[in-house]
């Protein structure tokens, strides 16, 4: 066995692993040709990796290889999948403070927010519900943090949103509103 095929090994499941995550993320956000597209690249790769580890199972070094090269291959496609940040998600706050309107605040911040009243054990609550992009995610509950401190708030992945904003309604924001109740300011 040649001293670099390990090395080619490690390096092909270092690629087609992160491209199966990323696949999977399209997958799941309903972007089709894209996802078609990076499975296409990541099963011929995927192949070159097997072929070049299952010619040489009698070496140890290549049956290691292709096994670290997965685990790399994981952290470089869960790396990447934070990076890119594809799809929505749905905030929920729940605030307990009736000094503090957190539905107003993150309006004039320009979110499309859907504010229910609800009751906790201690009393009434605000319930405010916002669906934006998820690289968008840590920026807001930085501010729902600064806003409404006591909140408890909640994250959930929204597979896709529809229906029709009003005129200042984010992009992210779009459709899931119509299904929580509506908008209104």
């Amino acid at each position: 066995m040649p001293w670099y095929l390990p090395l080619l090994i490690m390096l092909a499941r270092c690629c087609d692993v992160p491209l199966g995550t990323i696949r999977m993320i399209f997958v799941i956000s309903g972007q089709k040709w894209t996802a078609v597209i990076l499975g296409f690249f990541e099963v011929i790769i995927w192949a070159l990796a097997v072929g070049g580890m299952i010619t040489n199972l009698d070496e140890p070094v290549a049956v290691v290889a292709y096994g670290l090269g997965f685990a790399g291959g994981t952290w470089i496609g869960m790396t990447i999948e934070q990076r890119i940040a594809v799809g929505l998600r749905i905030i929920e706050v729940i605030n307990p403070d009736p000094a503090v309107d957190v539905t107003a605040r993150l309006r004039d911040l320009g979110h499309r927010v859907t504010r229910v009243e609800g009751s906790g054990m201690r009393g009434p609550v605000e319930i405010a519900k916002l669906v934006l992009k998820r690289r968008e995610l840590p920026a807001v509950l930085d501010r729902v943090r600064e806003i409404a401190p006591e909140a408890f708030v909640s994250v959930e992945r929204a597979d896709r949103a529809q229906g029709a904003p009003g005129p200042a309604a984010p992009r992210a924001a779009r459709g899931i509103l119509g299904r929580l109740g509506g908008v209104r300011k």
